[in-house]
């Protein structure tokens, strides 16, 4: 039900999980090198460490950094408690078991370990909050690892790393966004080119897009199966937009609601369509860097050479169908970790369709009442000017760099607090927290480049999300500058 808090979010912690967001919180802290309540920094000026300001060089950050204290920080993880040291340290040195590193995560993390700056970690962890809690960020990494701190840390730092180094999330795919790959469509040779024609393909192609929202007001991804053809567009091209999609998702969740819903529309499927990479990657970007970020997916009118084809079977006189034989579903379902395989609903009609989004929700495409239907608008001139203004960027992110901190100096006194504080201190963290979603809104227009929901008017200035714009029911553009 919309309106309803899910346990284990902020504001909705028992006092274990309390104590374990604590714990996992003082770990961060000191990945980061954030030193102790009157302390000595470790890595050089607060706002170089978070503000992504392209004008500077991240190389840079990483110079100020005295090799010794780097060395001290990978210490932290040498040690248990009941060993010589600090007993608060938190210990990830031992292997975790492969059953419960799928992904290699645990190379990952001590390779971040290794490579980057504890002030370079910070600084991904603070671009990916955006207009989150931070909190609600930790907790989804402490759920979806069964609130084991040490197993959430692992997690939640090769997160960092998979979208600072390996697919430059904030610095490029949504630094650049649509824009870009429209130029570079159009103005570019090579390679490049390529690239960009195929961006601009799958998003004018409406292979995956954004409408709406079901029952528990999460926002659907609309999968449409029969529009992809293996090998028409680069996987490269491909795991770049299944990115921009995700993280344009993230912009439109807002408490109580904090996943989304995918329908995966297989009306005219065929193995043509079938391609098993960007399944692949898709189910690893759910599993291992968005975790807890998945509501449902509803697979629609499969085919039985996606989901099995029944065999007719004669038991005792009675004839009776038996799904035998395997199909596509049988061997993506092998890849998915039980919690995610349990999200999976296959609907064949629309009224079943509907126990998950509103009649008037489902557009007439799936079998539906809305008449909204897809229509790609390109990117406009001009849309991104304000990324241009490197002044007021530089402003808005020393702004944030100081709530930042402030958020950092609270959650230290509040992992330190006596319980009878807490409520006070929490409610100071809550209180930076605000500024902080706040602020984020106000500097997005130049960190973020436009996208055809901003154009639409689904995201607008400041932050407010309609799902149903005031169009013509096939994506009207507004002026997504923030003038309307």
């Amino acid at each position: 039900m919309v309106g309803t808090l899910p346990p284990g979010r902020p504001g909705n912690l028992t006092v274990e999980q309390q104590a374990k967001l604590q714990e996992f919180w003082k770990a961060t802290l000191k990945v980061f090198g954030v030193p102790d309540l009157g302390g000595i920094d470790v890595g050089g000026s607060v706002n170089s460490s978070i503000n992504g300001d392209n004008e500077g060089d991240p190389s840079e950050h990483a110079s100020t950094l005295n090799p010794e204290k780097k060395s001290k920080r990978k210490g932290l993880f040498r040690r248990r408690k009941g060993d010589s040291g600090d007993k608060d340290d938190v210990s990830v040195h031992s292997s975790i078991p492969d059953a419960d590193d799928k992904y290699g995560q645990t190379k990952e993390f001590q390779q971040a370990l290794a490579t980057q700056s504890p002030e370079e970690l910070r600084k991904a962890f603070w671009s990916m909050v955006k207009h989150d809690h931070p909190d609600g960020l930790l907790l989804r990494f402490l759920r979806a690892r069964k609130w084991d701190v040490e197993k959430a840390l692992v997690m939640m730092v090769s997160t960092m790393q998979w979208r600072s180094h390996d697919m430059h999330v904030d610095d490029d795919i949504m630094y650049n966004g649509e824009a870009a790959a429209y130029k570079d469509a159009t103005e570019s040779t090579g390679s490049t080119k390529k690239e960009g024609e195929d961006f601009m393909k799958i998003m004018r192609l409406g292979k995956s897009f954004l409408h709406g929202c079901d029952k528990e007001g999460r926002p659907i991804c609309v999968v449409r199966a029969r529009l992809h053809r293996a090998g028409e567009q680069s996987e490269a091209s491909l795991e770049r937009v299944t990115v921009h999609i995700i993280e344009t998702a993230r912009l439109l969740l807002s408490p109580p609601v904090d996943s989304a819903t995918i329908v995966f529309d297989m009306t005219g499927f065929s193995m043509a369509n079938m391609d098993y990479a960007p399944v692949k990657f898709m189910i690893k970007c759910f599993e291992a860097n968005y975790p807890e970020s998945l509501g449902v997916v509803l697979v629609h009118k499969s085919p039985w050479v996606f989901q099995g084809k029944p065999l007719a079977c004669v038991s005792s006189a009675v004839f009776h169908l038996s799904p035998i034989s395997e199909g596509i579903w049988t061997i993506i379902k092998g890849w998915l970790d039980p919690v995610v395989a349990s999200k999976v609903h296959f609907t064949k009609t629309t009224d079943e369709l509907s126990h998950f989004i509103s009649l008037t929700h489902i557009p007439t495409e799936l079998g539906g009442d809305d008449p909204w239907t897809f229509s790609y608008p390109e990117p406009q001139p001009g849309e991104n000017n304000r990324m241009k203004d490197g002044a007021t960027r530089h402003r808005l992110l020393e702004e944030r760099a100081t709530v930042v901190k402030e958020f950092e100096n609270a959650t230290q006194k509040w992992i330190e607090s006596a319980p009878q504080a807490d409520i006070v201190v929490g409610q100071k963290r809550n209180s930076l927290a605000e500024q902080l979603r706040k602020g984020y809104w106000q500097l997005d227009p130049y960190l973020r480049a436009r996208t055809w929901y901003d154009r639409t008017g689904i995201i607008k200035p400041g932050g407010t999300i309609e799902y149903y714009p005031n169009t013509n029911g096939t994506g009207e553009a507004h002026d997504p500058d923030g003038v309307d």
